[in-house]
């Protein structure tokens, strides 16, 4: 992930890849997963939740980093990268000893509920940066 690096179409004083995009990710995802229980009466595992952080660009290790504006250009395009997604991930995680695959699978293919907290850290790192 260290190799990989983000905002390619973006004119940066200093370049970010994704393993430190990730960490910054993981970091705020756990944050808002205990606000949101403090505060609000949520229930979220906050660990299981940063550490989706840490993983949720793990297919980009396969893919690189395509930038936001080509994936989300249509809902073609948005559904044909999504796909490539998962495909990534599946051969990921097909890299793996069977006994730590569905360990593994649930920080990457995290459910909707989970992994919404994990997209406003991961907007709110670009807001950051």
């Amino acid at each position: 992930m260290k190799f990989v690096n983000r905002w390619s179409l973006m004119r940066n004083t200093t370049t970010e890849n994704i393993a430190e995009h990730s960490l910054n990710v993981s970091m705020i995802a756990h944050c808002l997963a205990l606000i949101e229980n403090k505060f609000y009466g949520g229930q979220y595992d906050v660990f299981k939740i940063g550490m989706m952080g840490v993983y949720h660009e793990t297919s980009e290790v396969i893919t690189g980093d395509l930038p936001t504006p080509i994936k989300y250009f249509s809902k073609e395009m948005r559904d044909s990268y999504k796909s490539v997604e998962k495909i990534a991930n599946d051969t990921l995680l097909a890299t793996l000893p069977e006994e730590l695959v569905s360990d593994f699978d649930e920080l990457i293919n995290a459910n909707e509920e989970e992994y919404r907290l994990v997209k406003y850290a991961d907007k709110l790192t670009a807001y950051i940066k």
